[in-house]
């Protein structure tokens, strides 16, 4: 991506290296932890992220969203550090693109960067759940190591990628200001689970669609876009797809309880985004094929 000399938004709190007591009460969240975790999860079915959060007394955001108040505040403004700079850039580019689309229905949002777990809104939170929106407080949630974790144990490495992600939380953003998000919640409380995770695939897929609108006026616009970035974006789709994940932790996949959606899927939708750039192709709850 071409980020030089671009705008860096000031809408970044950074509290790394302040967060909440460390997880696990000493000595952190350590590998046999995560082990601990992902053996429990392959012989119960449950998702290992559920489980560290257990283990480590963190509790992780739910569909639910239980007001909090945050304990802290970080610095404001552009951070000094190169990734720091990265996500305040991208962060600005769908700023812009977001107003654009939207007009004065759109409201910036808020970027937290935070290590290892952050109290939010919506309660406290591990990174072991990786990035999030809290629609209490309207801020997205990052710890920047969950790049390093992307590039070196998913395979989705790239600028591109991770530009993807921080704009996938952008998109959660616009669903709550348009509504979205409060109607699937309202819904997931009237239905059965399986129900329940079918409407989360499509409110994530949803997401993916939008983070595609911005990369497609990022590139149009304003040139951000360099030879193969599209494909690191796909690559990046397709390594967090649930059915790869579900055969990692457990070796086998389990559609019903999907909550994101396959490779296959999140790479579909974040496509049809980038090659639209028109939020109204990213209805995910008026089709039948996903």
């Amino acid at each position: 991506m071409r980020i030089e000399g671009q705008r860096e938004s000031e809408n970044i709190e950074d509290r790394r290296g302040m967060g909440p007591a460390r997880l696990g009460g000493k000595g952190g969240l350590g590998i046999g932890t995560i082990v601990l975790a992902l053996a429990i999860s392959y012989f119960t079915g449950t998702n290992p992220l559920t489980i560290l959060n257990l283990l480590t007394g963190v509790q992780g955001v739910t569909e639910t969203f239980t007001p909090s108040t945050p304990s802290e505040s970080g610095t404001v403004g552009a951070p000094g550090d190169q990734l720091g700079k990265f996500a305040s850039v991208v962060l600005a580019d769908t700023e812009t693109t977001w107003r654009m689309l939207l007009g004065p229905r759109y409201e910036d949002p808020r970027m937290v960067l935070f290590s290892g777990a952050v109290q939010s809104a919506c309660g406290t939170t591990s990174s072991a759940v990786g990035p999030f929106y809290c629609p209490n407080d309207h801020r997205v949630y990052l710890d920047l190591a969950f790049f390093d974790e992307m590039a070196h144990r998913l395979g989705a490495a790239g600028d591109f990628a991770q530009a993807y992600v921080i704009a996938h939380e952008v998109g959660h953003h616009v669903q709550n200001l348009l509504g979205v998000a409060e109607k699937v919640h309202r819904l997931q409380r009237q239905v059965s689970e399986v129900e329940g995770n079918a409407l989360s695939v499509r409110m994530e897929l949803q997401a993916d669609c939008y983070a595609g609108v911005w990369g497609h006026h990022a590139k149009r616009e304003r040139n951000l876009i360099e030879p193969g970035d599209f494909e690191e974006g796909l690559r990046a789709a397709a390594a967090i797809g649930d059915d790869r994940l579900q055969k990692m932790s457990r070796g086998q996949v389990q559609p019903e309880s999907w909550t994101h959606g396959s490779s296959e899927q999140r790479m579909t939708w974040l496509k049809r985004g980038l090659e639209s750039g028109d939020p109204s192709v990213c209805n995910t709850f008026d089709t039948k094929q996903l």
